[in-house]
């Protein structure tokens, strides 16, 4: 260390501080990177890796990266997973004696990116707490980029599956914790299964009561916890004190725009796990996780980026409290009926710029003159949407109208201070109007007086010299010269200054012209000063009134939603359910919300559905495969959805008992990064859906079991039907899809089963997919027919039909389970169930056949059964 360079010291100090970042060290105009550091970053960013002198033997290895154009290396970074430490110089350079002190003055994670380019304009960018320990799980978790925070708490050995559950549906970008073992559980792999997300442990003492408590009410500025809900709860307390003081670390910053964290319990939201949210495809599809394709890309026709966000927590979080629901609905209904005024506050709300984004950046002292513009335009359409507002009568909008201020201090001050086409930047002057302050009005005639001046000077040079040519300019290094040709050099007065020789001409000053200089530019070193500390001082003003501003951007978002919700349902004839407490779900001709957006108009073939549980609880469905069997019972789940977060449904009609999980079985593959086989991942599945299903939930299943043997796969489902039929168990509302057509023999058997079939008309070998769902079951399954639809060649079509129909000869092995045989004495116990494998047999069977036991000696009986014994061996 004693060899190393002044600032090379000065960098080893500041990446000793910060040794789990990328420092990005400030030298004149570019990040530089040393060590490590750059050899990671110039891996990661493809940037070349050169070296520096620092002392030492040896190059210090080195990158870098131009300042301006800094963020989208950082953003790179970032998605990697890692942070970045940002390092300025925090003083003047001209006023430093011996090296420019340097610091970090903010650290950029995954889950604390507040730049607008390096977010998703429409997804929150999460960062969540998690707390361990004996007692249960506290989590806590936040936008910062929205000044958003909330938090809640698990008990009991269910705590870890609600808690992942939870992180599905948040989907944080980071996350920091305490421990990941609950109760000798450990946990990480399991989150990491669930989302990819970057997770870092934490200082413990942070996560520790007293310090928690005293952290929380030192930024919320409170004497107690009761006014946040949060006095017994200490779960939530530690992991919100760490999560505060995680950000206070990294931000640097004292997050004012954080004013409140809300507490709330996952009975308030339907549940759903994270097998549900994929199979449902609400936010993203299986396949190419596009947008396109879900069921937010049907139901997203929102108007600002508030209200986009807004409308996939909606998604995310089905509501279970009927009377919110209702008033959701009622929103939707008369700004469905009110054509006029939905048309106008689309309008007005597109003219909304992100307001809870913008106030952030207010509070955070990153918004520029631009930002400040955007706000004053978005107050300006505020007293519009409330006189529209005020003409509507239903209870949420009246409530939304309560929600919006108008803000015309707000308003009023920008527009009396900032010019209308603000500079990019706040340090070069040009942002503060000339009417707001006459100090500034004073410098700039100033300056433009001296300019003027400059430029009469310049016309009057020209006249008295008689060069044509000449002509007055200014760089910054040299200020304002005059500029002769060569050519024109014998006409120059001596009262003129040589300042610069160049290659064909001559610079020149004279004293009027520096003293002028000297005004000019005095005048605009201060007036750049001046108007940066006039604007850090309305920046400071608006941001005395960010809760205000938070609060009308999330009646505003609410709004957005529910215009939007309002459009589809009137451009797509949705209709409005009816959402009770009892436990049934009754859907007249049902359609999938997204599938009937990717077909022809008025193709897609309605459904109806009734479930409760008491007759109709429990639905067997069969049919062949394509036939749709998955899009009907998924539509039915997304109907209920739909409902719960306060929509219209794509039905003629529709009653919706509160749901209070769903869970849905549908399809399987491997999944290799864990280890485990598309039977592995079934059952899994379900045996989540066992240990948490109530009878308020509805269950999706579809062909549970076929993972594995014929019998095997049977046995699994016929016993969930029982266990799931069963009031003692679960008697929850369910669909259940199979091939196993011997389950439709249980509606005669197990109370509340019902059986339905997709109908299907045949002509000659081929088969028409009707759609339609009726009752009664399936006789098969049209294996071949789908086969030869799916494009599978004539000659492997053929050769199908002749082994089916040699294997359908013989009868082999069809016979039924033998639960089903006991239940069903009466019935042919010689059918058999299909097995491949059994015509080795066959040789055995028939010799057993020929013999004649009566006219057999005792010596050729024990031949014989030799003889057959062996043939078994072999």
């Amino acid at each position: 260390m004693e060899n190393l360079t002044p600032m090379m010291r000065q960098y080893l100090d500041l990446k000793e501080l910060y040794k789990d970042c990328i420092l990005f060290f400030r030298l004149g105009d570019f990040y530089e990177m040393f060590f490590e550091d750059a050899i990671t970053a110039s891996k990661e960013l493809e940037i070349t890796l050169t070296g520096r002198d620092c002392g030492l033997k040896e190059r210090a290895p080195m990158c870098g990266v131009p300042y301006h154009s800094a963020d989208s290396y950082i953003a790179k970074l970032i998605d990697r997973g890692y942070k970045v430490a940002i390092c300025e110089q925090i003083e003047d350079p001209s006023a430093a004696k011996g090296i420019v002190k340097r610091d970090v003055v903010r650290i950029i994670t995954p889950g604390t990116v507040i730049d607008p380019h390096l977010l998703q304009e429409k997804e929150n960018n999460y960062i969540m707490a998690i707390y361990c320990s004996k007692e249960g799980i506290g989590v806590s978790f936040g936008d910062i980029s929205t000044g958003e925070m909330r938090t809640t708490e698990f008990f009991g050995p269910k705590a870890p599956c609600s808690l992942l559950d939870e992180i599905a549906k948040i989907s944080p970008r980071e996350i920091i914790f305490n421990s990941l073992t609950y109760l000798d559980h450990p946990l990480e792999s399991e989150i990491v299964a669930v989302v990819n997300t970057n997770l870092y442990l934490f200082d413990a003492w942070a996560f520790e009561k007293d310090y928690a408590q005293k952290k929380i009410k030192d930024h919320f500025h409170l004497l107690a916890l009761d006014g946040l809900g949060l006095a017994d709860k200490e779960l939530s307390v530690a992991a919100t004190g760490a999560l505060l003081e995680y950000l206070q670390q990294t931000q640097k910053n004292s997050l004012k725009h954080i004013h409140q964290v809300r507490y709330y319990t996952i009975e308030q939201f339907m549940i759903l796990d994270k097998f549900t949210r994929r199979n449902l495809e609400l936010t993203e599809t299986i396949r190419d996780k596009s947008k396109k394709g879900s069921l937010l890309w049907v139901m997203d026709k929102t108007n600002t980026a508030m209200g986009a966000r807004m409308l996939r927590r909606w998604i995310e979080e089905p509501l279970q409290d009927v009377a919110s629901i209702q008033s959701r609905l009622d929103a939707v209904e008369e700004l469905k009926v009110n054509l006029l005024a939905r048309e106008d506050l689309k309008e007005l709300l597109g003219q909304v710029y992100d307001l809870e984004r913008l106030v952030a950046r207010i509070s955070y002292g990153n918004a520029n003159g631009r930002d400040l513009i955007s706000l004053k335009l978005s107050l300006e359409v505020l007293p519009e949407i409330r006189k529209i507002l005020s003409n509507l009568s239903t209870s949420r909008l009246k409530n939304i109208l309560d929600h919006i201020d108008p803000l015309e201090e707000v308003r009023n001050l920008i527009d009396e201070a900032i010019v209308d086409d603000p500079p990019l930047t706040i340090k070069e002057g040009g942002i503060i109007k000339d009417s707001y302050h006459p100090e500034i009005a004073s410098l700039r005639e100033a300056i433009t007086n001296g300019k003027s001046w400059i430029a009469s000077l310049e016309s009057k040079e020209r006249q008295l010299t008689g060069i044509k040519s000449l002509k007055i300019s200014y760089n910054k290094v040299f200020g304002y010269f005059i500029e002769v040709t060569k050519s024109n050099l014998s006409a120059v007065p001596q009262h003129y200054m040589r300042k610069q020789t160049l290659a064909n001409a001559e610079r020149y000053i004279t004293p009027e012209l520096k003293e002028v200089e000297s005004r000019i530019l005095g005048a605009e070193e201060k007036i750049v000063e001046l108007e940066y500390q006039v604007f850090i001082q309305i920046r400071e003003e608006i941001g005395k009134h960010t809760k205000k501003i938070q609060d009308t951007a999330t009646a505003l978002a609410a709004l957005d939603v529910l215009v939007s919700f309002a459009e589809i349902s009137d451009k797509f004839g949705y209709t409005k359910p009816v959402i009770t407490e009892k436990e049934e779900i009754h859907i007249i001709n049902g359609r999938h919300p997204v599938v009937e957006r990717t077909m022809p108009l008025g193709m897609f073939v309605a459904n109806d559905t009734l479930l409760d549980c008491n007759e109709n609880r429990f639905a067997i469905i069969t049919g062949p495969n394509m036939a749709g069997k998955s899009t009907y019972m998924r539509q039915v789940a997304l109907i209920v959805l739909m409902a719960q977060i306060g929509c219209f449904v794509p039905a003629d009609k529709a009653a919706i008992g509160i749901v209070d999980r769903i869970f849905t079985r549908v399809g399987a593959s491997d999944d290799l990064s864990q280890g485990q086989s598309t039977f592995m991942v079934e059952m899994s599945e379900l045996a989540n859906i066992l240990n948490n299903a109530t009878r308020k939930s509805l269950i999706i299943l579809d062909e549970i079991g076929r993972g594995t043997s014929t019998y095997d796969g049977l046995s699994i489902a016929w016993a969930v039907v029982e266990h799931i039929s069963n009031y003692e168990n679960i008697g929850a509302r369910t669909l259940f899809a199979t091939h196993y057509h011997e389950l439709t023999e249980l509606e005669g058997i197990l109370d509340g089963v019902k059986n339905y079939c997709i109908s299907v008309k045949e002509h000659g070998d081929d088969i028409i997919f009707l759609r339609k769902i009726i009752r009664g079951g399936a006789d098969q399954s049209y294996g071949i027919q789908v086969a030869k639809l799916a494009g599978i060649s004539e000659t492997v079509i053929h050769r199908a039909k002749q082994i089916l129909e040699d294997l359908e000869a013989h009868d082999i092995n069809r016979s039924k389970p033998t639960l089903w045989k006991k239940k069903h004495p009466e019935k042919n116990s010689q059918e058999q169930q299909l097995d491949l494998f059994t015509y080795q047999y066959e040789g055995v069977i028939n010799a057993l056949k020929k013999v004649d036991i009566m006219n057999m000696t005792p010596m050729e009986a024990m031949n014989c059964l030799y003889k057959l014994i062996n043939m078994m061996k072999n």
